[in-house]
């Protein structure tokens, strides 16, 4: 998958076509949702950065691959636990992108490689003669996850010069999850969802 990646960006930058680079960075909206999870699911605000670069492929159509971390997760409460799960991850949207006039839109599968999570938050604990009380805990969980995730995306901004401002939806198509109950029966299913608002700045052809 790297060398796919590295080819990509190879032919696109050895090309005589039009070509921009550009940095970008904004806000995540972000949730873990999906099957039979035990409690209620809510959005938590995070943030990406990164790098892309635009080449124009024929009209006003053009390929964008993008290079960037991406902080998100989302919260879970039930009445056992209340946390929040923060993933960290490396992203390679791959975009189709249409301009008419200022207007863009754009469109494309996105892969991302899971680098770190951890769960933060409150546990319900047992005590002694049968009373239950809570708990702070924080531990690593990278190891509650797969590795791999593929999501589709599409979204739409203006160009003004050389500033962009959009706006994305990143919607994660395989369950993440990677840890089972004893039994292998009900299964939590998580999928990453997630809204962008960002900007950028191109740096020229």
């Amino acid at each position: 998958m790297k060398q796919f990646f590295f080819l990509l960006f190879g032919l696109l930058l050895s090309s005589g076509a039009y070509a921009q680079l550009g940095v970008k960075a904004g806000i995540n909206q972000s949730v873990l949702n999906g099957e039979n999870i035990d409690g209620s699911t809510s959005y938590k605000t995070s943030y990406h950065a990164g790098v892309f670069y635009e080449a124009k492929l024929i009209g006003p159509l053009s390929v964008q691959p993008e290079l960037l971390y991406s902080s998100q997760g989302g919260n879970i409460k039930s009445q056992f636990e209340d946390f929040d799960t923060k993933m960290h991850y490396f992203t390679v949207p791959v975009l189709a992108k249409v301009h008419v006039g200022p207007l863009f839109v754009e469109a494309g599968p996105q892969f991302s490689f899971l680098l770190d999570a951890t769960k933060d938050g409150t546990q319900r604990v047992q005590g002694t003669g049968g009373a239950a009380s809570y708990e702070d805990y924080k531990r690593g969980a990278t190891g509650d996850f797969k590795r791999g995730d593929f999501s589709l995306c599409a979204g739409v901004g203006l160009k003004f010069s050389a500033l962009l401002i959009g706006a994305r939806f990143n919607a994660g198509l395989n369950d993440i999850n990677d840890v089972d109950n004893l039994t292998g029966v009900n299964d939590a299913r998580l999928k990453n969802r997630v809204f962008q608002g960002y900007v950028a700045l191109q740096l020229g052809h």
